[in-house]
C-alpha cells in the first residue's frame, strides 16, 4: 500500500480550473444571469473568444450560418452550452494524455470523457433536469483521478488484476485494497480541491456506485448509466473497463427501458464522427 498523502499531493500537478472558467460556470448556473454577463466576462480573453467561435462553427453543431461574434455564439448555443465548451477546453491538458496503467492510449480518455458527458446530458433530458450542465461536467471529469493514479496502477497492475481474477472483486475495489485509494475517491478530492459543489464531489466520488446507498440520487445514477453505455459501445474500455459491476436495478429505478437506452446509443453512434471532430477541435 502506498502513502496516501503523497498520492493526494499529486493533485497540485494537474492543470487547475482557471478562475475565469469557474466564474463562467457560476454565471451559467445562475438563472437570473444574462447573456451580457457572460459576454462581459469572456470578451477580453481573446484566446477563449477565438476558441468558442471556432468550436461553435465546427461540424458538431452544424449551425445554419457562420457565427462571427461572441454574442451570436451565446445566443445560438445558450449560456450552458458555452460554459460547457469553456470547461471542456480547460480540461484538455489533463485528459488528453495516455494512461499506461489503464491501457489507454493518448486521446482515448479525452474522447471517452466527452462521449460520456454528451450521453449523460442526453439521458438527463429524459427526466427534464434543469441543471443538466452539472451532470455534463461531472460526467466529463469523473475519471480525473485516473490521471493521478495511473502510475500507481501501472506499478501494481499484476497485484490489482490478480485480486480481480482471484477474488471476483471489481477493479475499483482492487485499486482501493492494493493502492489504498481508488480513482473515483481521488477524483472527488480533485473536485473538492477545485472548489466544486458538494453535489459535484458526490457524483464523481460515487459514479461507480461503489457504495450504492451513498449514491442513490438521480444525477449519480445518470452519470453511472452514461459510463455503462460508453462501455457497451466499446469506449473507454481499458484494462479496467470490463471489471465493474453492472447494477440492472439502476435502469429500473430510472424507468429507462431497453428501447430508450438503445435509442440513446444509436443516436450517439450516428453522430460519432461529429463528436470526434469536437474532441479534435478542442485540442487544436
Amino acid at each position: 500500500m502506498y502513502e496516501i498523502d503523497r498520492i493526494i499531493s499529486q493533485i497540485d500537478y494537474l492543470t487547475p480550473v482557471a478562475g475565469t472558467t469557474q466564474k463562467i460556470l457560476s454565471i451559467a448556473e445562475d438563472p437570473d444571469s444574462k447573456i451580457s454577463d457572460l459576454v462581459d466576462l469572456i470578451i477580453y480573453d481573446q484566446a477563449m473568444t477565438a476558441n468558442i467561435l471556432k468550436i461553435c462553427n465546427s461540424a458538431y453543431f452544424g449551425l445554419p450560418k457562420r457565427i462571427n461574434s461572441l454574442e451570436q455564439a451565446i445566443s445560438y448555443l445558450g449560456k450552458n452550452q458555452v460554459s460547457e465548451l469553456v470547461f471542456m477546453k480547460s480540461m484538455v491538458q489533463n485528459l488528453r494524455k495516455g494512461q499506461k496503467g489503464y491501457s489507454l492510449c493518448e486521446g482515448e480518455l479525452w474522447k471517452y470523457s466527452i462521449s460520456s458527458a454528451i450521453i449523460a446530458k442526453e439521458l438527463a433530458k429524459e427526466f427534464s433536469i434543469e441543471d443538466s450542465s452539472l451532470i455534463f461536467t461531472a460526467a466529463l471529469i469523473k475519471d480525473i483521478g485516473k490521471v493521478i493514479l495511473d502510475k500507481y496502477v501501472e506499478n501494481s497492475f499484476k497485484h490489482i488484476i490478480g485480486d480481480v481474477l482471484k477474488n471476483g472483486c471489481t477493479f475499483i475495489e482492487a485499486e482501493k485494497k492494493i493502492i489504498g485509494i481508488d480513482h473515483a475517491e481521488l477524483g472527488g478530492l480533485v473536485a473538492e480541491k477545485w472548489n466544486f459543489s458538494d453535489k459535484m464531489v458526490h457524483i464523481i466520488r460515487y459514479h461507480h456506485l461503489s457504495e450504492q446507498r451513498a449514491a442513490e440520487d438521480i444525477e449519480t445514477y445518470i452519470v453511472y448509466m452514461a459510463d455503462i453505455l460508453c462501455m457497451m459501445m466499446g469506449m473507454g474500455v481499458g484494462s479496467d473497463g470490463l471489471a465493474y459491476k453492472f447494477y440492472k436495478d439502476v435502469a429500473e429505478k430510472l424507468n429507462l427501458s431497453e428501447n430508450t437506452l438503445m435509442d440513446v446509443m444509436l443516436g450517439f453512434m450516428v453522430n460519432f464522427k461529429q463528436v470526434e471532430d469536437l474532441a479534435s477541435s478542442l485540442i487544436d
